[in-house]
């Protein structure tokens, strides 16, 4: 199969192309032909070489962990799925992701794909879509009324985010740039911030929860706008203790679990068209595409999610 690896750490100069076997199925698992993946931070974090102490793995690595495809192979032990299902899904972390021809998923980490997507939507939603249910729902628990601030929502986890949150019965202030500001209102924003212009910490108080998908200085000033007794997770550092405690708050890291039956619950959602994919922009499948993706993501200012056509 065609496969876009690395064979070491570097910019995005080391994203090559490779013919490599086609990865083979355990008894719980299935092959599924990749038509669509999409671009996440973790990708090209992975490929400068900044997780390498937490997933040691042997090159050639295959980056990528969302995909939307049809089944071809179906292990002994799946009894959900079948040949020609179509699905997408946030596939266990390996170094065989998704910039590939076939990717082999664990059963229980599958979905159907929802049937009024196409495969560039549906391939958008999985790591992303879980990352911001997962945290507005398992972690900070937001329910009906909460004022929730939602970090950078015309990103890929932002702009799920905030429509979930708002289905969820919140409202939702965000953060963006101006050339953003309508389309984060449409997406049910309920306040604003312009970022280059306005200090957030200035302009909110009394907040409930706060999703932070930046880290940093952004991270360390959220606190400020919490009430006592408010949430704050983020996906992107470590929350500083001592103003834990210095606000009465709870704070926390998080990194997202796969998981194919709330991914299913998200599919259900699209398809009653609550929650709608954000796909911002579309490569094509080979090394120099990959490569303009990944610098495209490593702005921090890609609108939605970066998605690429493998079929």
């Amino acid at each position: 199969m065609r496969a876009v690896v690395i064979n070491e750490y570097g910019s995005k100069n080391v994203l090559v192309e490779q013919e490599l076997p086609k990865p083979e199925i355990k008894a719980n698992q299935v092959l599924v032909e990749v038509y669509a993946t999409s671009i996440n931070p973790i990708d090209w974090k992975l490929r400068a070489g900044y997780l390498k102490q937490m997933l040691d793995w042997t090159f050639p690595i295959i980056l990528g962990w969302d995909v939307a495809g049809k089944i071809v192979e179906v292990g002994s032990e799946v009894t959900y799925f079948q040949i020609g299902d179509e699905v997408f899904a946030r596939p266990d972390t390996t170094a065989e992701g998704t910039y590939a021809e076939f990717t082999t998923v664990d059963e229980e980490l599958l979905a159907k794909k929802p049937s009024n997507l196409t495969f560039e939507e549906a391939a958008s939603i999985p790591l992303a879509g879980l990352t911001a249910w997962q945290c507005l729902v398992d972690n900070t628990k937001v329910k009906q009324g909460d004022k929730v601030l939602i970090h950078a929502g015309a990103g890929g986890v932002g702009s799920l985010a905030i429509q979930m949150a708002k289905h969820l019965g919140a409202y939702v202030a965000t953060t963006a740039s101006e050339k953003n500001e309508a389309y984060v209102k449409e997406l049910g924003a309920d306040e604003f911030i312009n970022y280059r212009i306005q200090q957030f910490e200035e302009e909110l108080s009394d907040y409930d929860v706060v999703i932070d998908t930046m880290g940093g200085d952004i991270l360390n000033k959220s606190f400020q706008i919490l009430k006592p007794g408010g949430r704050l997770v983020t996906i992107a550092g470590q929350p500083n203790p001592a103003l834990t405690e210095k606000y009465q708050v709870t704070a926390s890291s998080y990194w997202l679990t796969p998981n194919g039956k709330q991914l299913g619950e998200i599919g259900e959602l699209i398809e009653k068209r609550i929650l709608k994919p954000q796909v911002g922009s579309v490569f094509d499948f080979s090394a120099e595409a990959l490569q303009k993706a990944h610098e495209l993501s490593e702005t921090h200012h890609a609108k939605g999610k970066i998605v690429i056509k493998v079929k």
